[in-house]
């Protein structure tokens, strides 16, 4: 039997199970939920006046030396950046934007908004620096109406000449723009606290909001998520009865996790704040380029939880293989390891597991959660040492989940109710009321089931999204989420996703999203090779020829038998609503915006040329 570290848990391990007579079911965790205080911003004073000296921030200098901020030092900028915005006439009305990324500067303006009770905005820096019409940038200033701007330097000067009125004040860290005034961040930065904000502050509560998180995934435009101090200090708690160890010493976190998504701006930064740890920024991000800095970082410091989305962890698995410093730097004094954004394949997280046995002669419990954007996050932890790819656990302490079938997908949707459920969006009334049912509960559209029927308290599994599921021409239901999982685990490492087509015809298809980088890596391509000339090529024909052969060879039917692939050679757009700002794929826009493809997927290789069909497999029409 396989050794654990030890790590202190608790919180999500039981719960009630309750069945309605409408034939939901109620799950309710055993462990009430404890005090938390009614503002995030009060952890800043409380670690400010316990542990003054100790490191809160650091990030590299130019120098290539980690530079600190302490919660004293931290506390005295947060209130003199807080007495500035407020200076400058910004209110709940007058939101503060932040275009650009993880920073020492994005963080002070994040606690200062906090602490004089203005909502802050954190914006995607791809909206700024990837997309080429600005839409979306577009369209969250205009729906939060913003009173000022920051960013980071110059770099956000397209951006903001076309998004940003030019009566709007605009704050710069460095640098300065071509024909338009600016504020310099280090001279807001002296300004003296007063009574205005001491009044400010007293008026803060735990219903006032925090900050309008965007979302990025299923509409062409993001909604704003209502996030108050209530939703945010409630689920720290949460998570701190989740994973007590979190509070029995300061923790330490290496991090690169973008702040306007839930799980680095939120999850992460709060897990620091909330239990006096420390944070370091990572500037390194799961790319080929980025990952060589995430390395650079983890080979100085031992996290003692970390955070990272799949790809990040399948690449750290691999660097492990010949990197010991790496592999013993990581697993020090490491109690727990957490993904989320995507589901991590058995074999990356086998891999983890066999590291961590030849560094400490044990493993790391490997976490999970299911949260959103709308639940500040986390709703379900799966903390246990029997826990797989899939599992998402059981009910944080105050959080009801309810499970309701879905008499369309013959599914179960999981639903959530509590403290850090948000209490709607920005400025959207129908939209908001239309996503809680009669109860109360946050209609997640996500769907679960047990992993043991008989045995509840083995907790739930995610089992897709229910809006993505439909059905052939025969009446039988594909379900999407599962069967993209296998794709892309059958592609591995070329594949990022894939799109599933098949709505109302005799087979399911898919458009396999590639990843560029690792295919020329695999089939010995140049790095700057044209992605359509490298598909076309006979060594990446035969990589999706067996891809196919094997998703057929595995299928137990229709709906799991992938009967035609096409790999596509124009990347997904951002600007299309295509693909998120965090890598996450929208079928739905993806489907649209390629109707004709499709069309031509199905019409067979006359019309399609780079069709892929599976070869020597069974009648896909059979069952």
């Amino acid at each position: 039997m396989a050794r654990y570290r030890d790590a202190h848990v608790g919180g999500c391990t039981e719960a009630t199970v309750q069945q309605h007579a409408d034939g939901s079911i109620l799950l309710r965790s055993t462990e009430a939920l404890r005090w938390y205080p009614a503002r995030l911003t009060d952890c800043l004073e409380q670690w400010a006046a316990e542990a003054p000296d100790r490191s809160f921030v650091a990030r590299r200098g130019a120098d290539g030396a980690w530079q600190h901020v302490s919660y004293a030092q931290m506390l005295q900028r947060v209130q003199a950046m807080a007495q500035a915005l407020l200076d400058a006439g910004l209110s709940r009305e007058r939101p503060l934007a932040i275009l650009s990324g993880n920073d020492v500067e994005h963080l002070t303006l994040a606690l200062a908004a906090m602490w004089a009770g203005v909502p802050y905005i954190p914006v995607s820096t791809a909206y700024s620096l990837i997309s080429q019409d600005f839409g979306k940038l577009r369209h969250i200033l205009a729906i939060t109406e913003p009173g000022m701007v920051f960013a980071s330097g110059p770099e956000y000067a397209r951006a903001i000449a076309a998004t940003v009125p030019a009566d709007l004040p605009v704050v710069l860290a460095q640098g300065q723009l071509e024909g338009r005034a600016t504020r310099r961040f280090d001279d807001m930065l002296a300004t003296a606290p007063g009574a205005t904000l001491a009044g400010a502050h007293a008026r803060v509560d735990a219903d006032t909001v925090a900050k309008l998180l965007f979302t990025s995934g299923s509409t062409r435009e993001p909604k704003g998520v209502i996030t108050t101090h209530r939703m945010l200090c409630s689920n720290q708690q949460m998570i701190r009865q989740c994973l007590a160890f979190l509070a029995d010493e300061p923790p330490v976190l290496l991090d690169w996790l973008p702040w306007n998504h839930v799980f680095g701006g939120s999850h992460n930064v709060g897990i620091v704040l909330y239990n006096g740890g420390t944070l370091y920024l990572d500037d390194g991000k799961p790319t080929p380029a980025g990952m060589q800095e995430t390395l650079r970082n983890l080979r100085e410091i031992s996290p003692s939880i970390y955070f990272n989305v799949p790809k990040g962890f399948e690449e750290i698995a691999s660097a492990m293989d010949s990197d010991t410093r790496l592999r013993d730097t990581l697993f020090a004094r490491c109690k727990a390891l957490m993904y989320a954004g995507a589901g991590l394949s058995q074999a990356v997280w086998d891999k983890l597991d066999m590291h961590a046995e030849a560094s400490i002669g044990e493993r790391i419990r490997i976490v999970t959660s299911l949260g959103m954007t709308e639940t500040a996050p986390s709703s379900t932890y799966a903390v246990g040492t029997a826990v797989a790819a899939g599992h998402v656990g059981l009910p944080n302490p105050g959080v009801d989940v309810k499970l309701v079938a879905d008499a369309g997908s013959g599914k179960t949707e999981i639903r959530f109710r509590g403290p850090n459920v948000m209490p709607g969006y920005w400025r959207l009334p129908e939209v908001s009321a239309a996503s809680f049912d009669d109860e109360g509960f946050y209609r997640t559209g996500d769907a679960v089931r047990w992993v043991d029927a008989a045995d509840p308290q083995r907790g739930l599994l995610f089992d897709g999204r229910i809006a993505e599921d439909f059905k052939l021409a025969s009446g039988t239901f594909v379900s999407v989420g599962p069967l993209r999982a296998r794709i892309v685990v059958a592609g591995h490492p070329c594949v990022q996703d894939a799109v599933i087509t098949g709505l109302n015809r005799n087979e399911v298809g898919a458009l396999i999203i590639p990843r560029a980088d690792e295919l020329k890596r695999l089939l010995g391509a140049a790095a700057d090779a044209p992605l359509p000339e490298v598909l076309q090529s006979a060594a990446a024909r035969a990589f999706f020829q067996a891809m196919a052969d094997r998703l057929a060879h595995e299928a137990t039917g229709s709906a799991s038998r992938v009967a035609r692939l096409h790999v596509l050679a124009e990347p997904p757009s951002i600007d299309k609503g295509e693909i998120t700002d965090k890598g996450s794929i929208n079928q739905r826009a993806v489907l649209g915006h390629r109707a004709a493809l499709v069309e031509a997927m199905y019409e067979g290789p006359a019309a399609d040329p780079w069709i892929i069909l599976p070869q020597g497999a069974a009648d896909p029409t059979a069952e």
